[in-house]
C-alpha cells in the first residue's frame, strides 16, 4: 500500500496552496495512493495523525512525502524515522530526495545524511563559540540572557509591595510573583 503525508504549520496554509500542493504531487506521482493530511507545526514531534501512520504502516508499503521537512523537524530525526521504517521494510518516498529503500544503496543515503546533519551542528556549534568569543572581548559583555527588568523597575514594585499583594504588583508591572519574591529575598539578605 502507499500512503501519502501532507502537513501544515498553519491555518492559513490549509487552504490555498500549502496542502493542495503536496497532495498534488504526491498524486501527480502516485495514481492509487491514500493521502493523511494534517495541520501540526513541525517544531512538535508528537502529530497525532503521522504517529498513528507510522504505527500502521507494515512490510511492503511506501510512505510518500513532498520534502523532507513534511516528515521530521531536523535531519536527525528523518533519519531516526526512515531506520524505524526500514526496520518494518518500508519504503520511503521523499519526492525532492528520491526513493529511500532497506538497501545498500539506501542506508549509504541514510548515513550520508547522517554525516551532513553532523557537520551542520558542529558548525553551527563552532560558529557560537567564536561568536561569543568576539563578544567576551567587549568591556560590556555579560553572560547569559540579558535581564527583562531594570534595577528601577524592580525597585519599584518592590515598594509596591508595602501596601499591594504579590499577585497585584505582578499584574501593575508584569514583573511574576517568583522574580518579585526572588528580588525581596535579595534585598532582604543585603539589609
Amino acid at each position: 500500500m502507499i500512503y501519502g503525508y501532507a502537513r501544515v504549520s498553519s491555518k492559513t496554509q490549509l487552504e490555498g496552496n500549502g496542502l493542495e500542493v503536496q497532495k498534488k504531487e504526491i498524486k501527480d506521482k502516485y495514481d492509487s495512493v491514500e493521502i493523511i493530511e494534517e495541520q501540526y507545526t513541525g517544531t512538535k514531534s508528537d502529530r497525532p495523525k503521522f504517529q498513528q501512520l507510522l504505527t500502521s504502516l507494515k512490510d511492503g508499503d511506501t510512505l510518500v512525502v513532498t520534502k523532507l521537512d513534511r516528515l521530521a523537524r531536523n535531519t536527525v530525526e528523518g533519519i531516526s524515522i526512515v531506520e524505524n521504517l526500514f526496520e518494518k521494510n518500508v519504503s520511503v518516498h521523499v519526492l525532492n530526495v528520491g526513493l529511500l529503500e532497506n538497501t545498500n544503496m539506501g542506508k549509504f543515503f541514510l548515513t550520508t545524511l547522517l554525516a551532513v546533519a553532523e557537520m551542520e551542528r558542529n558548525t553551527i556549534i563552532e560558529r557560537t563559540q567564536a561568536g561569543k568569543e568576539i563578544a567576551k572581548q567587549k568591556p560590556d559583555f555579560k553572560e547569559g540572557r540579558p535581564k527583562k527588568f531594570g534595577k528601577q523597575q524592580i525597585d519599584h514594585a518592590l515598594e509596591l509591595l508595602s501596601t499591594n499583594s504579590y499577585k497585584q504588583v505582578e499584574k501593575l508591572t508584569g514583573i511574576s510573583k517568583s522574580t518579585l519574591l526572588r528580588e525581596n529575598k535579595k534585598k532582604q539578605a543585603s539589609s
